[in-house]
């Protein structure tokens, strides 16, 4: 089993810049788990934002994060982050991370097992 907990939302004005963090803990090993953050905007699914594979770190950044977010994790202290610049009020949502033991990227929402519990982010004008 895998917990996930995200931490580093809060309110920022447009332009800005914030990291979320991820701290896992449990069984399994964080160094062969998948990685991804999501999102949730009020009345929308939820939607990828970036990716990370374990076995050989590629990453995937949907085109509307592309150049402003970064996904990293430290597999010695069980932790992910996402590093986001340049922060629009369309990234207004509750980031969610999540890891999956599957080999690769994962994209899709239904291949994640393990679920962060969401962080709220607010970018305001």
């Amino acid at each position: 089993q895998v917990q996930l907990v995200e931490s580093g939302g809060g309110l920022v004005q447009a332009g800005g810049s914030l990291r979320l963090s991820c701290a896992a803990s449990g069984r399994r090993s964080f160094g062969m788990l998948a990685l991804g953050w999501f999102r949730q905007q009020p009345g929308k699914e939820r939607e990828l934002v970036a990716a990370m594979s374990w076995n050989d770190n590629t990453t995937y950044y949907r085109d509307f994060v592309k150049g402003r977010f970064t996904i990293s994790r430290d597999n010695a202290k069980k932790m992910m982050y996402l590093q986001m610049n340049s922060l629009k009020l369309e990234d207004t949502a509750v980031y969610y991370c999540a890891a999956d033991p599957s080999l690769g990227v994962v994209i899709t929402p239904e291949e994640y097992y393990y679920w962060g519990q969401g962080t709220r982010l607010t970018v305001s004008s």
